[in-house]
């Protein structure tokens, strides 16, 4: 059924593109706070996803070993993303996309800069200043941000290949809390618009989709749930029906009833 699903969407469809880049699939998902590795691994096959991000701050960049998690993603089935998620100043961030690409990864980073620690939202003046050198080193910026349009305009201007603004904030589960927002970035950027945080379940995902974003990111939605290869396949269907009811075109919204059948030609 998924891959029906797939195939008919994929018909008034274009491929995700980020930097040149195209991927399949629209959702991509994060390896933190699962209960074990395989776990992990069901989970991320199940969503269907192809990129896949890594904290290079949390994590043993040493592949060798099986208990890092590099260990159990193959780099030929995934397109790992460096991530810098744990870094509160435009140093760290700018320290730790370095170390990636020194470790081997890609030249694409995930970018997070955080400005607080009890909400985690982002710094968006060190996120900036942090992007503005990634971008002149040749990195491919992906960055996380709030759900601020000037935010996202800036981080356009300074090179991004994509804007990552936030649903709700990490980890909460709240879902998509300023739509008008997330739409709005959309409109007015011309590199692809991911979100990013805040998902808690699959209602959540395809109302996100249905903002015509390009692409969605999740990782506690998934590792936080009482079964997270069930859920990450609720997340692999509710992106594509979110998606495809964006590409559909909803209908109006009316504050009065309208017949769904014709009124005329009624039998008397």
């Amino acid at each position: 059924m998924i891959h029906a699903q797939s195939v008919a969407l994929e018909t008034m469809d274009q491929p995700l593109t980020i930097a040149g880049r195209s991927f399949r699939s629209r959702l991509m998902v994060g390896t933190g706070k699962y209960r074990s590795q395989a776990e992990m691994v069901g989970a991320i096959d199940a969503s269907g996803a192809e990129i896949v991000t890594v904290a290079v701050r949390r994590v043993d960049l040493d592949r060798s070993k099986d208990e890092s998690i590099l260990h159990h993603l193959d780099p030929g089935k995934y397109f790992l993303l460096a991530n810098t998620a744990g870094c509160y100043t435009a140093e760290d961030a700018i320290r730790y996309a370095r170390l990636a690409r020194e470790a081997g990864f890609n030249a694409f980073v995930k970018l997070e800069v955080i400005g607080d620690k009890e909400t985690l939202l982002p710094d968006a003046v060190g996120l900036l200043e942090a992007a503005v050198t990634l971008v002149k080193e040749g990195f491919q910026v992906l960055a996380y941000t709030n759900d601020d349009l000037i935010t996202a305009l800036r981080l356009e201007d300074a090179g991004c290949a994509a804007v990552m603004p936030l649903a709700s904030p990490i980890g909460s589960g709240l879902g998509l809390i300023n739509p008008y927002a997330i739409r709005t970035i959309k409109r007015r950027l011309s590199v692809p618009v991911i979100v990013d945080a805040g998902v808690g379940t699959a209602s959540d995902a395809c109302i996100v989709m249905e903002q015509g974003v390009d692409g969605i990111l999740m990782n506690t939605a998934l590792a936080g749930a009482t079964e997270p290869v069930h859920m990450a396949t609720a997340m692999r269907h509710a992106v594509l029906a979110g998606r495809a009811a964006y590409l559909a075109g909803r209908m109006a919204r009316r504050e009065i009833a309208v017949p769904s059948s014709p009124a005329k030609g009624l039998i008397v």
